[in-house]
């Protein structure tokens, strides 16, 4: 484990630094962030100008889950997406050696090589929501429901981990893959509605089958109505069978891979 720790510490200090190299570029992805996150947020202002509830939530509640589910994705934004982002291109090209190559397990190496700060730092901004609204909701979480909090938004985090790791291990299997990280998108705009907004066959894929809901409404019901052990442990539970599925699905694309020099 201290091998690994020091092999990310190593890359984040060179993502790190590459990033203040290109201080314009870090400027105007994070504002671009910025107003995707700023958009979300209208959407839902304006949307209860003409409702009172969606699915029995009021405007301050999803807001809540609207900071939830962005904080999650920011999260994985800025630690992972960059890295996984580029394995698709690398395994089609052959570039995918290089990995083979390091001293870690391919899957980390190719997960871990880059780190995007400006989506780190949009990640206050999600935190903020969710503080402003908890503020309005007159909540009072105690310390033990903030740090489930926190545990779930990590489970939550692996779960959308392990659905993009799953998507961009398909190239192993088709060659022309391009653009298939769009499916992830698509399944991941679900995480912002609320769990009662999904009824029969859609409440069954996605909550019970693609876990989309499930990672934002766990940790936002923690806050709302504090420890509920049914969500708290099919969160983790189901954090734990998709990053065993993706590893596993992970390693059999691997033995597909044509390097470059076969």
């Amino acid at each position: 484990m201290r091998s690994y720790l020091r092999i990310w510490l190593a890359s984040a200090r060179y993502s790190l630094v590459r990033a203040m190299m290109f201080r314009g570029d870090l400027l105007i992805w994070s504002l671009v962030e910025l107003f995707w996150m700023t958009a979300n947020v209208l959407i839902v202002v304006v949307l209860f100008e003409h409702t009172s509830s969606v699915a029995g939530w009021d405007e301050n509640q999803m807001l809540l889950l609207i900071g939830t589910a962005m904080l999650v994705q920011r999260l994985l934004m800025g630690f992972f997406w960059s890295s996984l982002f580029e394995m698709g291109r690398n395994v089609r090209t052959g570039a995918f050696d290089f990995f083979l190559a390091q001293p870690g397990h391919p899957l980390f190496m190719a997960s871990t090589r880059k780190l995007d700060p400006d989506g780190l730092a949009n990640c206050f901004l999600a935190v903020g929501l969710v503080a402003y609204a908890a503020h309005r909701l007159h909540l009072h979480p105690s310390a033990f429901d903030v740090i489930l909090y926190a545990a779930l938004i990590l489970a939550g985090l692996v779960v959308h981990y392990s659905i993009l790791v799953l998507t961009m291990s398909l190239t192993f299997w088709l060659r022309s893959g391009q653009n298939i990280e769009g499916s992830y998108f698509t399944i991941s705009e679900f995480s912002r509605l609320p769990r009662e907004a999904f009824r029969g066959i859609t409440s069954i894929l996605f909550v019970w089958i693609l876990p989309a809901v499930v990672v934002s409404n766990a940790p936002a019901r923690t806050l709302l109505d504090g420890f509920q052990p049914a969500w708290v442990l099919w969160l983790l539970g189901t954090a734990a069978a998709w990053l065993a599925l993706a590893v596993f699905v992970f390693n059999r694309g691997l033995r597909r891979y044509e390097s470059a020099s076969s």
